[in-house]
């Protein structure tokens, strides 16, 4: 299977690319922005999924200032029209699918801007993510990432910050089948309780873009896992993948990640990559876990509200805060130094981490 620019448009109907159809009532279409100045200042992140059986567009907005983190959210009945692109004051704009693509956020409760991300190489396919619980998927996707640079400016409440030269980030498109909308009420019998471990590297460093996934079940053991290696201006070919393990250390009393040492066996990439945190991004801010503005959920023909997070007195343990961006400082064993995000959820018990239950963080 193969990327087609068909593929930076949402008109996808299963997990694989726009050449196959299908249906299913939890099927999505997603962008997802972030970025960040290269010292690590000014961290931002945008959100835009279309849900075609659910008749509902949403989308996101978010970016930190001072220690709080600014959120607008917008939601919108889609009329079958999932050509759009709009949301409210949000809109997208793909410029050149698979290269350049552009955000607009109109002024609204104080917050907007306007930024164009252009890749820096062409972007890497992920291995397609399936995951049952019992005999009903859960999870039936496929993701694209690319890692590149923005152009362009934010403004809260009247003052406008210009992005600096260097700002980069990372840009992805999924599609396909995850829990969307209002939650299933038919229970599957005999299913365990649910769980999820996720961890997600993308790193821009000088001269390419490392790109590392885990998903493990509860002992550790890996159900979707890649590492990637895009060099500057790359094409399709040129692209190296590769496998990685991640030793992860926790906050004490969170379950946030506090750094931790990839080790690869990736062309092109460091035999060893450690993090240093920088600050943190709360994904809630772009709908994921949020207890009201999850995606897909119904709002009315047009909502949009802004939220803001004093990020020092949220719970760290609350079922909302637990999905988060790490944004961190990557130093490689050869002595290459990068920039990027470390994203994490888990829910549930993982036994290596000594996570037992529900409620519980690190010691």
């Amino acid at each position: 299977m193969a990327l087609s620019k068909g593929d930076d448009y949402p008109i996808h109907q299963t997990s694989e690319p726009v050449a196959y159809a299908g249906t299913d009532r939890n099927f999505y279409d997603r962008y997802f922005f972030n970025g960040y100045a290269p010292d690590g200042g000014g961290f931002f992140a945008m959100a835009f999924g279309v849900y075609p059986h659910l008749d509902i567009a949403d989308a996101h907005f978010s970016f930190i200032r001072g220690g709080t983190q600014y959120c607008l959210h917008a939601s919108a009945e889609l009329g079958m029209e999932r050509m759009g692109m709009r949301v409210g004051p949000i809109r997208l704009e793909v410029i050149e699918p698979l290269h350049a693509l552009k955000v607009t956020i109109e002024e609204s409760d104080g917050i907007a801007g306007e930024f164009t991300f252009t890749g820096r190489a062409f972007p890497i396919e992920e291995p397609r993510f399936i995951h049952r619980i019992g005999p009903r998927a859960f999870m039936d996707y496929t993701r694209m990432t690319q890692n590149g640079h923005y152009e362009g400016w934010l403004s809260l409440d009247g003052e406008k910050h210009e992005m600096v030269d260097g700002t980069a980030g990372t840009r992805d498109r999924s599609w396909g089948v995850r829990p969307i909308g209002a939650r299933d009420p038919q229970p599957i019998p005999g299913a365990p309780a649910p769980s999820f471990f996720w961890q997600w590297t993308p790193i821009s460093f000088g001269d390419g873009s490392l790109f590392f996934h885990v998903n493990n079940d509860t002992h550790g053991k890996a159900w979707n896992t890649r590492a990637a290696w895009a060099p500057d201006g790359a094409d399709a070919r040129d692209l190296a993948e590769g496998h990685g393990s991640m030793r992860t250390r926790l906050l004490p009393e969170t379950r946030w990640p506090a750094g931790g040492t990839l080790s690869l066996a990736l062309k092109g990439a460091p035999e060893q990559v450690t993090f240093e945190p920088l600050d943190r991004f709360q994904m809630k801010g772009l709908g994921y876990t949020h207890p009201e503005w999850g995606h897909g959920m119904h709002h009315g023909p047009l909502r949009v509200a802004r939220e803001d997070y004093d990020l020092a007195s949220l719970d760290a343990l609350a079922m909302d805060n637990l999905h988060v961006q790490t944004l961190v400082r990557a130093t490689g064993s050869d002595g290459r130094e990068g920039i990027g995000v470390f994203e994490q959820l888990i829910l549930g018990p993982f036994a290596p981490l000594g996570l037992e239950g529900y409620g519980d963080g690190a010691d």
